[in-house]
Formats: structure tokens, sequence, C-alpha cells
């Protein structure tokens, strides 16, 4: 009987069960979408049982449509959207809130509340203070639930990332747990001690006992006993870090980037955490087998999420892939700029304020020009964080692996070469936050054996060499960041 790991990979807009064989190639995959909801300006909630319910149904789909069993499965790898909190009730399992989205800005005036501990934040978590991260979230929930400090501190309350819903709810609640990289990036993990801190628990009111378990990323979690007695869940991460491990950047000073709702590219920065002063958040990349890596991070809020602002709010594109097909429909941008700050600028601006703009509007300006000027800020933001890394790092000029939806924009892929100038490979295959998932399950279990098989299964797919010059280069950019400086006054 063939077996396979089954990945899971819960994103801001999907969920996704995917089937990895021993030579890590994608057998089957599906896909269900997971709706947002925009209560107010800036805030983005999901329902969490309706998260839930679509990992039930791709599973579902992938064993009906192989025509397998659970029998066939080795075991399971979840990989899910980083900071979404989600709080519920201990006795029914029901959730006592929306699952508020990392996207959303709905606690900043909490986190402005904390500011004068922003230093202690930094050097304690690696993180940046800002309504992106869970600390603020939970304590927004908290504090808009009847009784909810009350019942936080009677125990009557859980609180969860998306992994530790997910596991809860396929073992019937036997499993209250999260690994390490979910854990770093809640703000009240300090990452030097590897444990939840006291110190930024008691500064934030959050009562430790609604916490879950913090555990290495490849291992035995537990049972999903929802699913199928036996069946174990070994391996867990958040997105960004298991596309790390996916994009196999075992070694110090490699890196990819990875462009979904959001962008982020990550650094694997060794077995010591590298504290940034310029904008980047230093964060858990994994922990297996006792050792722990870390990672130097930058995120950027809208990537494909601006590509679906050209198609849901300004309907310019039918489908997100027209957008390659329009942008290179005309020569150039013909100087349009677009700021796609819609829910503030992450990385390494972190402006909660900053609102979109566009700037260099002609009489001559069209749709066409507006859509390449998207997919143009993409590669741009990309490069504001590339620079800050180079710069901390040390680590400049080295290829970035690249992966994610957006990468099927060979435009977006070029123009990312030439505004870094280096190399974009692109890997076999791009389901890198799932395959990192399948990767930390079977070694977890014992599907694969080591690292070095892992290596060996290593296929590149496509690379983008740089072709614009340094004058053009630095021109374009340069106007970049007189754009960003101006959306940033008009508040």
């Amino acid at each position: 009987m063939e077996k396979y790991v089954l990945a899971i990979d819960q994103g801001t807009t999907s969920s996704r069960a995917i089937l990895f064989n021993k030579e890590g190639k994608i057998v089957y995959k599906t896909q269900e979408e997971v709706a947002c909801l925009f209560p107010k300006e800036g805030w983005v909630e999901q329902n969490a049982l309706d998260v839930w319910l679509s990992v039930l149904n791709v599973i579902n789909d992938c064993l009906t449509k192989m025509n397998i069993t659970y029998d066939n499965i080795d075991s399971i790898g979840i990989t899910n959207q980083r900071e979404t909190t989600i709080i519920w009730d201990k006795k029914t399992g029901m959730p006592v809130h929306n699952a508020i989205v990392w996207q959303s800005r709905q606690s900043v005036e909490i986190c402005n509340s904390w500011e004068q501990y922003k230093e202690l934040i930094h050097k304690k978590t690696g993180l940046i203070l800002n309504p992106y991260f869970s600390a603020s979230k939970i304590r927004f929930i908290l504090d808009n639930i009847e009784n909810g400090q009350q019942r936080a501190e009677n125990g009557e309350l859980l609180f969860g990332t998306i992994d530790t819903w997910l596991m809860y709810k396929m073992s019937k609640g036997k499993i209250f747990k999260t690994d390490v990289s979910n854990a770093s990036r809640t703000m009240f993990f300090n990452i030097n001690t590897l444990k939840y801190d006291d110190k930024l628990l008691e500064i934030f009111n959050i009562p430790k006992k609604m916490l879950p378990k913090v555990v290495e990323s490849s291992g035995d979690f537990g049972e999903a006993s929802f699913l199928h007695k036996g069946l174990k869940i070994c391996g867990v991460a958040g997105d960004q870090q298991a596309a790390l491990f996916g994009q196999r950047c075992f070694n110090e000073g490699e890196i990819k980037s990875t462009y979904g709702t959001g962008c982020f590219m990550l650094m694997n920065c060794g077995t010591k955490p590298v504290l940034s002063k310029k904008g980047l958040v230093s964060t858990v990349a994994w922990k297996i087998n006792g050792e722990t890596h870390y990672a130097l991070e930058g995120s950027v809020f809208m990537a494909g999420a601006s590509i679906q602002w050209l198609r849901d709010q300004l309907k310019v594109i039918d489908k997100a892939s027209d957008s390659e097909k329009f942008a290179t429909s005309v020569d150039d941008d013909l100087g349009v700029y677009v700021v796609p700050a819609f829910v503030g600028l992450g990385a390494p601006y972190w402006d909660n304020e900053c609102k979109g703009a566009i700037f260099g509007l002609t009489r001559g300006a069209s749709k066409e020009h507006v859509i390449r000027s998207v997919i143009n800020s993409i590669a741009y933001q990309v490069r504001d964080i590339a620079d800050v890394m180079c710069n901390e790092s040390g680590v400049c000029g080295v290829a970035l692996k690249v992966d994610g939806g957006a990468t099927a924009n060979s435009y977006l892929m070029q123009f990312q070469a030439d505004i870094l100038n280096v190399d974009i490979i692109l890997p076999e295959c791009l389901e890198t936050s799932a395959l990192g998932a399948a990767y930390l399950s079977g070694l977890g279990s014992g599907f694969w054996k080591d690292i070095d098989e892992i290596k060996a299964l290593k296929k590149e797919s496509k690379k983008f060499t740089p072709i614009m010059s340094k004058e053009e280069r630095d021109r374009r950019y340069n106007k970049w960041l007189k754009a960003v400086e101006v959306a940033r006054m008009f508040k």
C-alpha cells in the first residue's frame, strides 16, 4: 500500500489539502475558498467554524478523488496563516468571537496603549509592537465579549492560532498545542528562552492558562482521532517558516520570498536570533531534535491582495491571472506609481496610518498602466525589505528563492529580478508552505529519515536573470521611495 503525507495549508483566503509522495511530489491537491469579513474599515475577520469546515471538506475531497482511505496517510502536516487569533469556549469548543485575521488593524489603539513597552517587546520577542501580531487581538476579544477577562482567568476560554484550532478540532479537544514558529508570532513568546514571557503576559493581562503548550515543529503532536484512529499529526509550522523549510533554506544566509495575499521574505539566520534595528522582525524558523533555527523576516501586507483589489474593488480585471496580460499590453508604466497601503505599510516602515495612493497620473494613463504599476509595487516592496536585510545581515546579492501564487506572473518575476539585481529561482513545486509542512511531518514520523534525504529531492524549475541597467533600476526605485514618502505624509 502506497503511503502519502497529507499537508493541510490553511491560508487567509483558502484551505488546501495536498498529498505528497516519497519523492516529495504532489499526487493530488484540492482547495476551497474561505471568506473574509470586513465589519468595519480596516477590520478583517473570519468565521472560525468556516475555517474548520473548509479543512474537513478539502481532506474529504482528497481522499475521495484519489480513491484512498486514511490507511494510506502516513501522517498529517499543518501549515497556517499566522497571527490570526481565535478564542473559544473550553467546554463547548465553540468560538466566542470571529477569528481576527493577521491583516486586521482593529487593535491599533490597544497597541498604542503599550507604546512604552515597545523596546522590551522587541528585545524579548524579536517583534515590532504592532496589531499584526496576536497579543493585541487577544486583548481586543477579551475586552469585547461579556465577562471575557474573568472567563479567561477562570480557565473557561482557550486561545489558539489557526494551527492550534485545527489540532484541537481534529483531536476532539485532546491536542492543545502550538509549535515554536507559531508561538513566536504572538508577541508574548520569548525567543531567547523559548517560553511564554511572564512579564509580557502581565503587561498585556493575558492569563497563561488560556495558552497552548509550545512544542517542536516536528514530532508526535498527537492523534487526529476525529478523522481516524491512530492517524498522527507530526509536523506544524507557520506558513512562512514552512515555506522556508520547503524551499530547503536549511543553511544560514539562504533566503526565500513567498508571494501570497501578502509577501514575506525570510532569511535563515542559523541557531542564534538576530535582532533588527531597522524594521525587520526576528522569528523562530523551526525547532527539530532540540536545535532551534531563527530567521529575519520582512512582511509586505498587500501583494496578491493588491491584485484582488484590482479585481474586486476596481473591477478592471475579471481574474487575477489577467493582470499579466494587461500589464504587458503596454510598453511601460507611464510613470504611474501605486502605493498599496490599504491596511498600512509593513516592513520596514510599520506605518499603521498610511493610506494607499496613486501618483504620476496623466491624461494618457489607462487601466493597463495602473495594473502594471500595482504589479511593480509588489517588487518595490520586496526591494525595501531586501535592502534592509542586506544591511543588517551582511548577506547581499544572494539568489532569491520564490514561491506562492503570484510567481505564475512572469512579468512580476522578471521585474523583481531587475529591481533586486539578483537571480530569481522558482522551485519545481510552488506549494512550498505545504511541502515544508509535509517535510516536517515526514521527518517526525520517519517517512523521510533525515534532512539529507530531503535535500536529495531538490529540483529547480525556472530562473529569471536581471537585464535592467543600473541607471534604470536606480531611477525607478528612487521614484518609488519618493512616492512612499509622500503617501506617508497624507494622513
